[in-house]
């Protein structure tokens, strides 16, 4: 059976709703993406922070889940095949109310594909998936500011790598309005939100 694991990269979050400690925003996006890949069947779950920020690691992750010191997506898919697993995801960390559905269709093109990436609606990239080890022409993309085509034409043929549906991130107020009540998890972010 093929090792799979979804890891949730805690990056810099650098806004926070008015009125929102900016340290308490970003405790509950992650902890609400954490919980996400932590009830996924298909795939183990871990988390990607900067060492010196592993204080909201232990704060946010499940028992005996995994924390990597990385700090970019390729270097956490790399502490993952160090770990034995043999495909990985790398999920933003500001996407709380992700469907598990979206997150399960970036690892599904990997049993023919090499790679996976998933844009964001609100720029940037939801998340990217590999094989492992991860081939040597894998960029070290940034979520933030890479585009799909950006992984796409690193690949000796771009049919290499899958686009999987997009999704929101949380990367600034308007992306607020994006948020979908009736969809199921994001409850910290939910309940900071006020409902």
């Amino acid at each position: 059976m093929t090792r799979r694991v979804v890891i949730a990269l805690l990056g810099p979050v650098p806004w926070a709703p008015p009125g929102t400690d900016p340290a308490t925003w970003r405790r509950a996006l992650a902890e609400d993406v954490v919980d996400l890949i932590a009830a996924l069947a298909a795939a183990d779950a871990a988390i990607a922070i900067r060492p010196r920020e592993r204080g909201l690691a232990a704060e946010v992750a499940w028992p005996r889940m995994p924390v990597y010191d990385a700090d970019t997506p390729r270097a956490a898919l790399d502490a993952a095949a160090a770990d034995g697993y043999e495909q990985a995801a790398v999920l933003a960390g500001d996407a709380p109310d992700v469907p598990g559905l979206l997150v399960g269709k970036l690892l599904q093109p990997l049993t023919t594909r090499h790679a996976a990436v998933a844009p964001s609606t609100s720029g940037g990239l939801l998340g990217i998936a590999a094989r492992t080890p991860v081939p040597e022409w894998f960029p070290d993309l940034d979520l933030d500011a890479a585009a799909p085509a950006d992984l796409r034409d690193a690949a000796p043929r771009r049919a290499m790598v899958a686009v999987t549906p997009a999704w929101h991130r949380l990367r600034g107020p308007a992306d607020l309005a994006r948020l979908d009540p009736a969809l199921d998890g994001w409850d910290t972010t939910r309940a900071l939100l006020g409902g």
